[in-house]
């Protein structure tokens, strides 16, 4: 059995189930930034502008979700994504597709995009984590749910906020001798 990261997996599961895009984004950019040497690291960023075009998609920001997928479509297509269990073809074509849907269409109706997981044994292990958290694989998008829909604009960014007031801060004092 091919080992994959739990990042991987959990993205999958967040992709196929909850259909919360944001959060997919969350999990691939984490794991990337702390894994800079890793071998995908490209496809990484790819399945990360994937998940964040689906989501600007689905909130109806159309210039948006057409610059993530052009730019997932050229990382994608040179990625060894067999590797890590996925269908590139289909794939390819699934994103070719919406992109010249997107392009033509003065509004989208959004539809979700299904990977094409070939290895079996991944399959199974994004089944068994759908069970342990009571989730349904293939799911559609919840269309009605604010808080995934919309999830930038609903999260707690009080952290992001402090660490930015105290470097700006920190720079501040170092402008002015202060340190």
């Amino acid at each position: 059995m091919i080992s994959f990261p739990k990042a991987y997996i959990t993205y999958l599961v967040e992709f196929h189930a909850t259909r919360d895009y944001f959060e997919c984004h969350e999990l691939l950019e984490e794991y990337w930034k702390e894994n800079p040497g890793d071998r995908f690291a490209d496809t990484w960023v790819g399945l990360i502008q994937l998940a964040v075009g689906l989501y600007h998609e689905r909130r109806g920001n159309v210039v948006g979700a057409v610059k993530m997928l052009i730019q997932a479509e050229r990382r994608l297509s040179a990625a060894p994504l067999d590797e890590l269990g996925i269908d590139k073809y289909s794939l390819q074509k699934q994103i070719s597709s919406r992109l010249s849907y997107l392009q033509a269409a003065d509004e989208s109706t959004y539809t979700d995009i299904n990977l094409q997981i070939i290895n079996d044994d991944l399959v199974l292990l994004c089944q068994q984590t759908c069970d342990q958290r009571g989730l349904i694989w293939g799911a559609p998008s919840p269309l009605d749910e604010e808080a995934i829909i919309h999830r930038h604009t609903k999260r707690d960014r009080s952290e992001v906020i402090a660490a930015r007031l105290a470097a700006y801060a920190a720079k501040k004092r170092e402008r002015n001798g202060l340190i």
